[in-house]
């Protein structure tokens, strides 16, 4: 189970725009399909192994298209679930559950995807110093969602925005005038405006790392470089006096069958796009279970 809170804010503004860009409110097929009176039961199921997350975002959906339904978790965030699982069983009028359905499906198909990925990204790595991170290669307007997801699924939150830390990229290194001069240049900022913020400096060669921890530099980012490269910064942070403390993070389209790999380097961190850019759908479906007259209301 998760203990990392719930974004509820900004899961209301974003099931907000997924049923105004649905035309929730005027389903033409369900209203002219579906009697009225009809009442039902619901259940979303599993078609697949995975990792639960993203239940509240049902109750979400179904309480802005009709507060009438009412939703029944079977299991929490962060449960391991098998094919077959039921995940929520739901009940109100038919015509809200059935227009609620896809929207609320989409939300929970992503949620539970990108933390069955992160998870297998966890597992890979297990027994090793390094941890997994996300990054903002997020989809727009669902950052929040999808970086609880990684958390349900066992993996650590990079910065959320660009307000959060520093992360000195290529870019801005290249117009600062280089590594050093761009850490330089943070830190003169961060004394002129009072914040203290982290600062995570990417690189792509062994010599700019060793610039990089020659600069006091506390949080490195190793950007596609060779594994043996990789090794080879580890072995300088190791000799270099004080740099020991400093956290080396991998990155660069770190895939499944290489993350162990690069793990076994002795990095501290490995952040991982595919997580939230790349994460397959957890296959789900949701079914009526029965159906009855409902009272006049």
């Amino acid at each position: 189970m998760t203990t990392t809170p719930f974004p509820s804010a900004a899961a209301r503004t974003a099931v907000a725009a997924a049923l105004a860009e649905d035309a929730a409110g005027d389903d033409i097929t369900t209203v002219w399909s579906v009697p009225e009176d009809l009442a039902a039961t619901a259940e979303i199921r599993t078609r697949q192994s995975g990792i639960a997350a993203g239940l509240p975002v049902v109750a979400e959906v179904f309480a802005q298209v009709d507060p009438a339904v009412e939703i029944g978790a079977s299991v929490a965030d962060g449960t391991r679930v098998a094919d077959g699982d039921v995940l929520v069983r739901l009940s109100g009028p038919a015509r809200s559950l059935i227009t609620g359905e896809r929207t609320a499906l989409n939300f929970l198909q992503r949620m539970c995807g990108i933390a069955t990925l992160t998870d297998r990204y966890v597992q890979a790595v297990a027994g090793t110093r390094t941890r997994i991170l996300d990054t903002r290669k997020t989809a727009p307007g669902l950052r929040a969602l999808d970086k609880y997801a990684v958390a349900v699924g066992g993996g650590r939150n990079h910065r959320v925005d660009l307000s959060a830390a520093v992360l000195l990229k290529e870019n801005h290194i290249a117009a600062a005038g280089g590594v050093t001069a761009a850490i330089e240049a943070v830190r003169h900022g961060m004394s002129r405006t009072g914040r203290t913020v982290e600062v995570d400096v990417e690189v792509q060669t062994v010599a700019e790392a060793a610039e990089a921890l020659d600069a006091g530099a506390r949080w490195i980012m190793l950007d596609n470089m060779p594994l043996a490269d990789v090794e080879q910064v580890v072995r300088i942070r190791a000799e270099r006096a004080g740099a020991p403390s400093a956290l080396l993070e991998a990155s660069g389209t770190v895939r499944l069958d290489r993350v162990r790999a690069v793990a076994e380097t002795g990095v501290d961190l490995i952040s991982v796009g595919a997580l939230t850019h790349s994460a397959p759908a957890l296959d789900l479906t949701m079914l009526l279970t029965t159906g009855a007259a409902l009272c006049p209301r």
